[in-house]
């Protein structure tokens, strides 16, 4: 055992007032996330139309995706509470500015790309130090129930924050939106001053920035479960990262289920991954942890091929909630067995590989979706996320060490 699980409460997560601060703070982080995106995406197409919509949206995303590795580095060499409040507080005052900018002109389309391109700076700093500090906030035997509770978290965020950011729109326009998001990101701030953290020991940074990303490149390729286990993280979230939302689209118009029929698949997916969200925060254990992500790769596998062949729209929204549900638990497992076998030193730098794993695989299947099912139909392109599901179960069951891997038992005082 650890010197950081000897000093940390041994408490269900879900009853520990500080995760539950730190899960207030990242909730309210990601409906700012939704609400912001949204607004920029209205205010982008008011001010040069849909074609300036998807420039706009990608002036912040590409530097996000550059940068994401030494927002990592950043959290590792200063603290990821540190940095996760710094970079918080900047994107509240940015967001903010731009509200007040809104509210006294018209948008102009070189203000919303300088807010997107600040916006993306400082979240590629933020996604990582956040997502680390679960580690240095309970012990090891929670991380998969703080998984699911983040699980829930991001459903209940992306649920909610469409829902708002329409409503303000409609009410005061792109400026009220991002005013909105900027309080959002003002609660999260707030909230996050007030969680503490344990300690790392060790020895202080010595190298360059630029010397600690390649050390924790290499500590990632040189250890025996997290270069595998980056593999697959990667593998499994290329397809349910996004494309998955435009295959279902085209998917629907395809077989004539409509925008009725394409809600209700989708709603399946968001019920079936909240339910696997539900079940880990509140199972005591899960036993053979590395077999169980394994095995929920493969039923992602399944369920995708299913879905992509469904023949009707009951059977569709059937494979949607199982798919939701495995692809869920897999989700969260790879999460907690990633945190768990990481060094506390290199938390930063693993989370922002595994985080641009998930953000910046996905947009290279974006233009291969349109183009695989006008040529040989939805089918077959969902039959091409399940073969990329089961190639990461594959490597799941071929490698020793992800195969038997385990998360620690909770021991409660």
């Amino acid at each position: 055992m650890s010197a950081q699980d000897v000093a940390l409460p041994a408490r269900p997560a879900y009853r520990d007032a500080n995760v539950l601060r730190w899960l207030t703070a990242y909730t309210s982080s990601v409906a700012g996330d939704v609400v912001f995106f949204l607004a920029l995406s209205w205010a982008a197409t008011r001010a040069g139309g849909p074609s300036q919509v998807g420039l706009v949206v990608a002036v912040g995303a590409v530097p996000r995706a550059v940068l994401m590795l030494g927002g990592g580095v950043a959290a590792d060499r200063f603290g990821p509470r540190r940095v996760a409040v710094l970079s918080d507080a900047v994107r509240c005052a940015v967001i903010l500015l731009a509200a007040v900018a809104l509210a006294l002109a018209p948008p102009h389309l070189w203000l919303l790309a300088l807010v997107a391109l600040i916006f993306g700076v400082v979240d590629a700093v933020f996604m990582p130090a956040v997502g680390a500090l679960p580690p240095r906030l309970t012990t090891a035997g929670q991380l998969a129930r703080v998984q699911g509770m983040r699980g829930l978290s991001v459903r209940l965020s992306n649920a909610v924050g469409p829902l708002v950011a329409g409503a303000v729109l409609v009410a005061g326009g792109a400026e009220g939106a991002f005013a909105v998001a900027g309080v959002l990101f003002a609660v999260s701030l707030a909230t996050l001053l007030t969680v503490r953290v344990t300690p790392v020991s060790g020895p202080p940074h010595r190298d360059s920035a630029r010397g600690e990303l390649r050390d924790g490149l290499r500590y990632v390729r040189r250890h025996r479960l997290l270069a595998p286990l980056v593999v697959v993280i990667g593998l499994s979230e290329m397809c349910f990262s996004g494309p998955v939302a435009t295959g279902l689209v085209l998917l629907a118009d395809e077989r004539g289920w409509g925008a009725v029929g394409m809600g209700w698949v989708a709603s399946a997916f968001s019920v079936g991954a909240t339910a696997s969200a539900l079940l880990l925060t509140v199972a005591p254990r899960v036993p053979r942890a590395g077999a169980a992500m394994a095995a929920s790769l493969l039923g992602t596998a399944a369920c995708a091929v299913g879905l992509g062949q469904a023949p009707s729209l009951t059977t569709a929204v059937v494979f949607g909630a199982l798919i939701g549900l495995t692809s869920g638990l897999a989700t969260t497992l790879t999460g907690a067995l990633a945190q768990t076998a990481t060094d506390p030193r290199y938390l930063g730098r693993v989370t922002s590989v595994t985080t641009l794993c998930t953000l910046g695989l996905a947009p290279v299947l974006f233009p291969a979706v349109g183009i695989t099912v006008e040529l040989w139909g939805a089918g077959t392109f969902f039959a091409g996320c399940g073969a990329i599901c089961l190639l990461a179960a594959g490597l799941g069951l071929a490698v020793p060490a992800l195969r038997r891997a385990e998360l620690p038992s909770l021991k409660f005082a």
